[in-house]
């Protein structure tokens, strides 16, 4: 599939709170979105049911990326002054992922977790893949 997919966890609170400002930000529609739970990301990214996927993923243009190096992009696609964090990329990996990991760990303690997916407004429907 091409384009810029963003794959989130659709029951973490934390990365719904991320959707929704993302979106926000991404006045030129450069992103698409589907939850790790779904078709979407079985087919893309061959998740099998049940399988616990703690990351977020951006998938942009058939190369995948993952953890920060993901976000740090997302941000980037989404324009505007967001743009700037992908100075970040600067830092290697290992650095900005265990970061990134200490949230993720702990993100359903400090944001929740929702019983199902999120759903999309009716605004939001063409944005969000299955």
């Amino acid at each position: 599939m091409n384009g810029n997919i963003v794959f989130f966890d659709g029951v973490c609170g934390l990365c719904n709170y991320f959707v929704d400002f993302i979106i926000r930000q991404d006045k030129h529609n450069r992103l698409l979105f589907a939850p790790l739970q779904g078709e979407t990301a079985a087919k893309e990214l061959s998740i099998k049911p049940g399988q616990n996927f703690d990351t977020v993923v951006l998938s942009k243009n058939g190369k995948l990326y993952f953890k920060s190096g993901a976000g740090i992009r997302i941000f980037y696609e989404a324009g505007g002054f967001w743009k700037i964090i992908i100075v970040l990329l600067i830092f290697p990996p290992f650095l900005r992922n265990f970061v990134y990991d200490i949230i993720a760990n702990n993100r359903y303690n400090w944001f929740g977790k929702k019983e199902s997916c999120r759903m999309p407004t009716k605004e939001e429907r063409a944005k969000f893949l299955p």
